[in-house]
């Protein structure tokens, strides 16, 4: 099992829910072509899944920063 890669995947997964919620709060107060008002974003799930993702993405961080620790520790013992 690869940690950093594991780790890498958990980045790209917590940039692409940042993106989805940064997009539903862009699309707030939006008007449909027909002129009706397409405000139906509920701006506290919004904001609960943009800190989940900075959670994330600071987790995965750790992760990798663990694996690259362990990794040049176990260089450090081979040499």
């Amino acid at each position: 099992m690869d940690t950093s890669s594991i780790a890498l995947q958990g980045l790209d997964q917590a940039s692409a829910q940042l993106d989805a919620a940064a997009s539903q709060i862009a699309s707030a107060g939006a008007v449909s072509p027909d002129g009706a008002n397409l405000d139906v974003v509920n701006l506290s799930a919004e904001m609960v899944a943009l800190m989940s993702a900075q959670n994330a993405f600071q987790a995965n961080l750790a992760t990798l920063n663990t694996a690259d620790q362990m990794q040049t520790a176990l260089l450090d013992v081979k040499a």
